[in-house]
């Protein structure tokens, strides 16, 4: 019985050995597809999806699953497709890269090799091929973030922090072991993250760049726009620091300006942006963002049937945007905001009109046709900065809108089928 036993695991070993042997061996000819692809990318391009194929076969298996060698096999061969990837990419910026992944693919093959490592060798090639991994990833990540394709560039970003941290833990060498490069990646990470789909994730980095000192303007405006939506106070805190740190910075002033706009507080922004402009007289952005304000503060009491002090806030907003158009004679927005306001203005007045219109009595009549001139009365006011706009801007859509629809008012009816054509072009292209 014994002697029977023994065959039986001889039998069992042998061929655990063959299926061994056998996708090592696959894994040798994917490597070898991959080296006819290189030599000539364009007319082998079916040897990189094939190699790939292949691959993906071998761990479909569980013992390639289990063998850190496969896995370290895996890890190189794909090492090898970033660096190709990146090498076209360099030759040709217009290279639209095939295997996009193929870094993370390698890291998440050697991480499976460290972890399944039983012998220092292993552990060591693995780790080498990480160290290698390390830049092809970078270079990929800079390419997307370059691309502004910020999920892309996150996800290479934060794993050249997780290479980092692997090899720091083994004590190995990292090319993020110098803290200003480290610095700048979390940062580029961080923004990364902030501009594409991983906003969640970025708070922590940002928070980490906040706490070292030192931290870009940005890192103090994208923690206070996080925080605000739950926390803020926290939010301040970071907003007040970042304005010591910063205190020239427009980034942060407007990052502030926004927030009190999306909660209403239009009150406590009027004397933000009149400080703001003390300390920055030349800065146009902040009259014509004061302009404005002033603007919806305007239409909100216009609204109410507030109509004193709507004028009184119209006319702020047209002094600043005045003010504004001083400074820079060719600045679209107030241009624009100037007729806007007096298009806006007589817009209000057509609810009123209506009502009008249905009381035929003299006295009815008298009061319509004294509103509607008021009103016609605006939007000619409007008329010469809107066309100006158009000068500044010839593709504007909501300049175009605006001159149809006041040349139709005027009975100008074939210079309004004009902008109706201009505004379907556009819309064409």
């Amino acid at each position: 019985m014994k002697h029977l036993f023994f065959s039986t695991l001889l039998v069992f070993v042998s061929v655990s050995l063959i299926q061994a042997q056998e996708y090592k061996k696959q894994l040798k000819n994917a490597n070898k597809t991959l080296g006819k692809y290189y030599l000539d990318p364009v007319t082998n391009k079916a040897d990189l999806a094939s190699a790939i194929a292949t691959i993906d076969q071998v761990f479909s298996a569980d013992d390639a699953k289990a063998d850190p060698e496969a896995w370290i096999t895996k890890g190189q061969i794909f090492n090898e497709i970033a660096k190709a990837e990146m090498n076209k990419k360099i030759l040709d910026p217009a290279y639209m890269m095939a295997t996009p992944d193929a870094g993370l693919t390698a890291m998440d093959a050697f991480e499976n090799a460290i972890s399944k490592a039983v012998k220092k060798s292993q552990t060591k090639d693995a780790l080498a091929g990480v160290r290698e991994n390390e830049d092809y990833v970078n270079n990929i990540a800079i390419t997307f973030f370059q691309a502004q394709d910020y999920s892309s560039a996150y996800k290479n970003f934060a794993s050249t922090l997780k290479a980092n941290e692997i090899l720091k833990k083994n004590s190995v060498d990292s090319r993020l072991d110098d803290p200003t490069i480290k610095n700048d990646q979390t940062f580029y990470t961080a923004v990364s993250g902030y501009f594409g789909d991983n906003k969640e994730a970025s708070f922590p980095l940002f928070e980490q760049l906040y706490k070292a000192g030192n931290a870009q303007p940005l890192v103090y405006e994208a923690l206070f726009n996080m925080a605000s939506e739950k926390d803020i106070t926290k939010a301040m805190e970071f907003l007040d620091a970042g304005r010591k740190a910063n205190p020239d910075d427009n980034g942060l002033l407007f990052a502030e300006i926004n927030y009190y706009l999306k909660v209403g507080q239009l009150d406590v922004l009027t004397d933000k942006l009149k400080a703001a402009i003390a300390k920055e007289p030349d800065n146009v952005s902040v009259y014509t963002t004061l302009g404005n304000v002033y603007d919806q503060l305007n239409q909100k009491e216009r609204a109410a049937g507030n109509i004193e002090k709507a004028d009184e806030y119209f006319n702020s907003a047209f002094d600043y945007f005045t003010q504004a158009l001083a400074k820079d004679p060719k600045n679209f927005d107030a241009t624009y905001s100037q007729g806007a306001l007096y298009y806006n203005k007589a817009a209000s007045m057509t609810t009123k009109l209506n009502e009008l219109g249905n009381d035929y009595s003299s006295a009815g009549t008298k009061k319509y046709n004294a509103i509607k001139a008021e009103m016609d009365g605006y939007f000619k006011q409007a008329l010469p900065y809107f066309l100006k706009a158009e000068e500044l801007d010839p593709k504007d859509q909501n300049t175009m809108i605006a001159l149809k629809e006041i040349y139709a008012r005027e009975g100008q009816l074939e210079k309004s089928a004009e902008y109706k054509a201009k505004i379907e072009a556009l819309g064409s292209k």
